[in-house]
């Protein structure tokens, strides 16, 4: 299988290695953690470190059961390590071992020690680990493979449309790029991998739940990707269905569904009065490809499967991401980081002078200076200056083309 590059997320790995801090790796299922491990420890070896520096435990395989005990699991680590050397210590996946910050404790406060830890998301929330680690680590929140880290593993006799039809018709799991002339695998290992999360990382948290009432929330989530939904609309809408639910109810599954990385939250933030709002946010999916999965994908709804894209690129590229809110009007995301701003419109097409003027006005009447961007898929004119808002195609913007 071939390994795709993911250089933002091992840079992480490097600017912060030798530091005494815990690295810790967290994410979906399958998203691609062991890898990033895996080439993390390829780049030591290239530079200098020994292979007797490294020790590896992953907790999924059988042969490391016996050191889910975790007095076990110190010992085994203190036996390998060097004592004249650093020690770069991986544990994945490390959930299996009850009590483990103990040990990761423990292993921290020795000078040779530089470790890093992987774990199911569900049981590695910034809460939690707050609680657990103390402020000793830092942490990498990972997702699924971009636009552009897809298109390395896709044939170069594609297009680029050919190569974005692909990625929301087959997936953004590293894995699923082996089935990609075979729909029915991809369906097949797409379906192993959301009721394995929604299982594993959603219902057994959760420590109860209706697991159709829970489906059909999910399918609910689908449908309604990139609109405005508050738990008591959901709660009517599903009971409206026959599935009778309350608020509550409602609020404790979208948690459970938030923590496992199903689906993420994006808040309502009021651009003119600079503040969060608390009713009504916008949802999206993990990966794209899920939409078809539980929904059967009975429309095209090119428009909102592009804004789930969108939504999930500016996560990777970091900062806060909201939903912004005009006393006349929306803007699809507002992107906050280090003390900056910028505003998203995300569009299927802009060639029609309604759908053009209808989606400019919002960010026109935005009361700042900060950079504004209309992303669409067309191709001519794939980019335009309309008095300071910025048109780009999205599909090079989202290979990183003159970002």
């Amino acid at each position: 299988m071939k390994l795709i590059p993911r250089p933002e997320y091992l840079d992480f790995l490097k600017r912060y290695q030798n530091h005494h801090l815990i690295k810790v790796i967290s994410g979906v299922r399958r998203c691609g953690k062991s890898t990033i491990f895996y080439l993390y420890r390829q780049y030591l070896l290239h530079h200098g470190v020994a292979p007797e520096q490294i020790i590896t435990i992953n907790f999924e395989d059988l042969a490391y059961e016996p050191l889910c005990e975790y007095h076990a699991l110190y010992q085994y680590i203190i036996e390998r390590m060097q004592t004249d050397r650093m020690n770069y210590i991986f544990l994945d996946e490390i959930q299996h071992v009850k009590n483990f910050e103990k040990v990761v404790d423990s292993l921290f406060i020795k000078e040779n020690t530089d470790v890093y830890i992987t774990g199911s998301n569900a049981y590695f929330m910034s809460g939690e680990l707050a609680t657990l680690l103390t402020g000793r680590y830092v942490e990498l929140s990972m997702l699924p493979l971009s636009f552009r880290e897809f298109c390395q593993g896709m044939p170069d006799s594609l297009s680029v449309p050919e190569q974005y039809n692909a990625y929301v018709r087959v997936s953004s799991f590293p894995y699923a790029l082996q089935f990609q002339h075979d729909s029915q695998a991809v369906e097949e290992y797409l379906s192993g991998i959301y009721n394995t999360i929604l299982v594993k990382d959603t219902l057994q948290r959760m420590r109860s739940g209706d697991t159709m009432m829970i489906e059909s929330l999910m399918k609910f989530l689908a449908a309604n990707i990139g609109s405005l939904i508050s738990p008591n609309k959901i709660a009517n809408s599903l009971t409206s269905a026959g599935r009778k639910i309350d608020n509550k109810t409602v609020e404790k599954y979208l948690q459970g569904l938030k923590d496992s990385m199903l689906i993420y939250q994006a808040d309502r933030f009021d651009i003119r009065g600079k503040q969060l709002l608390k009713i009504n946010a916008k949802y999206y999916l993990v990966d794209p490809a899920f939409r078809r999965l539980l929904i059967n994908d009975t429309g095209r709804d090119t428009g909102h499967i592009l804004e789930n894209v969108v939504y999930l690129e500016l996560l990777r590229r970091g900062g806060k991401v909201y939903v912004g809110q005009l006393p006349k009007g929306e803007i699809d995301f507002v992107v906050e980081r280090s003390g900056t701003r910028e505003y998203y419109q995300v569009a299927e097409s802009t060639l029609l002078p309604e759908v053009l003027e209808r989606e400019l006005k919002p960010l026109r009447a935005i009361p700042d200076q900060y950079p504004k961007y209309l992303l669409t898929l067309d191709e001519i004119p794939s980019e335009a200056d309309y008095n300071g808002i910025k048109k780009k195609n999205v599909l090079r913007w989202l290979l990183g083309d003159g970002f």
